[in-house]
């Protein structure tokens, strides 16, 4: 019992941390890791080992993706790309599709800038083709915000899947190409809840002038830095499934170094260096756009290693042994660690910090929960994903982005964003299961 009782209180003391407290989340979970190894009796050079090897084994994971991928959405953000791009899929679908419209552009937006950012950037779009089109600000709103966070939760090279990939020893081209998959799907339900329940929500807009100053590179470089990871990555996955038995071929090595996640991400970031109108000390320097990047991308690095250092004392301490004798015979599966993810995202409200510290706290379940195999661990990391969308609401950042930038007040936000996000998430874990029924 004193294992159950030590992550209890770990997890109580990270929720109450970072909500009430308001610590930052890297030591409260810092904390919480070394509380638990005190608590289960683990010796002090056992509790060392754990936040030495547990900080550097994820870091030297996936550091640099974090911050490659953070560097690419920072420039496509600041240069212009990302409005490029949300103009032109406009045109493409149609302003008499306003809904889709928003919803597949802040689809995309998201898989490189972050939700919050990418909804700054497309708000005030959104606003004048809702007036324009006379159609309710608050359904566009609902479609444009659920189409952010599916990628957002879902989609590498964002960071919070990235991080969730890396812990679980996950294959990320097979969770880029099934997050596509699965997060596409899921917004079919939203498109209904956006179109026909948000959009019953009164929400008046109120315009502001607006400056077409900014710079706009060409579409086709904005698309290349995230078009081209990707692809990249999922290249080099697909070489390597065993059934295709293709390492063998001759082009293997430069697939498998470019495809590398690092190597694929680093390309992305110098492609996103043709954006700028010019490359110059604004860009490049620590004050400039990279500069901002760093700063960005700190916080998120550091709490993906303290949630390596909780992960590892987890694992060192034995817990592994106790839930695999509990779990046994049961078929939680994959609902445990949606479930566990879901009541961390709903109690302290980031999504980042819930991926990352259930996939931490899952990572020495795995076998217990019948999660090991290659395709399973590609299905939590989705499953994880799914948990963190439920439910944003009065504690979670982008809750209030939204809010204030709308005009809606705090019952509005709940019908449109938490609701919203509810059907998001069981919307995807349906589909996750479904899937993995299917395949497995």
């Amino acid at each position: 019992m004193i294992y159950v009782i030590a992550l209890v209180l770990a997890l109580t003391f990270i929720v109450v941390g970072i909500v009430r407290w308001k610590i930052h989340p890297f030591f409260v979970l810092l904390l919480a890791a070394v509380a638990y190894g005190f608590i289960t009796g683990m010796k002090v050079e056992q509790i060392i080992s754990s936040i030495n090897d547990g900080f550097g084994s994820i870091m030297g994971k996936i550091g640099l993706i974090i911050f490659f991928g953070v560097a690419i959405g920072t420039i496509l953000e600041k240069s212009g790309g990302a409005m490029v791009i949300a103009s032109r899929m406009i045109k493409l679908i149609g302003e008499k599709s306003i809904h889709l419209a928003m919803m597949l552009t802040g689809y995309l937006l998201s898989i490189p800038v972050f939700a919050d950012s990418a909804f700054i950037i497309m708000n005030s779009l959104n606003k004048a083709l809702s007036d324009k089109a006379k159609v309710s600000y608050a359904g566009t709103t609902a479609a444009l915000a659920l189409g952010l966070t599916a990628t957002h939760v879902m989609v590498p090279p964002t960071p919070g899947p990235i991080a969730a990939a890396g812990i679980l020893n996950a294959d990320l081209g097979s969770v880029i190409l099934w997050g596509l998959i699965i997060s596409s799907l899921s917004l079919i339900s939203c498109y209904f809840f956006a179109t026909k329940i948000a959009a019953r929500v009164n929400v008046p807009i109120q315009m502001a002038t607006s400056s077409d100053a900014l710079h706009k590179p060409k579409l086709r470089l904005s698309l290349l830095c995230i078009a081209v990871p990707i692809v990249l990555i999922v290249l080099k996955s697909v070489f390597d499934y065993p059934e295709l038995q293709l390492t063998g071929s001759s082009v293997y090595p430069v697939i498998a170094f470019i495809g590398s996640p690092v190597i694929a991400l680093l390309i992305g970031v110098i492609l996103s260096l043709l954006l700028p109108e010019k490359l110059d000390e604004k860009v490049y320097s620590a004050t400039g756009w990279l500069g901002d990047a760093v700063r960005i991308a700190a916080p998120i690095i550091l709490i993906t290693g303290a949630g390596g250092i909780f992960g590892a004392m987890l694992q060192n301490s034995g817990i592994a042994d106790l839930i695999t004798d509990s779990f046994s015979g049961m078929s939680i599966g994959l609902f445990f660690p949606f479930l566990l993810a879901a009541c961390l995202k709903t109690t302290q409200g980031s999504s980042t910090v819930a991926l990352i510290t259930t996939a931490s706290i899952v990572a020495p379940m795995m076998p217990a929960l019948g999660l090991e195999d290659a395709f399973m661990k590609t299905m939590t990391v989705l499953a994880i994903g799914a948990g963190s969308t439920v439910v944003s609401h009065a504690n979670d950042s982008f809750f209030w982005v939204l809010t204030q930038l709308t005009g809606m007040d705090v019952k509005q936000g709940n019908q449109v964003q938490t609701v919203g996000t509810l059907v998001l998430g069981t919307t995807a874990i349906s589909l996750i299961y479904i899937v993995s029924k299917i395949m497995m």
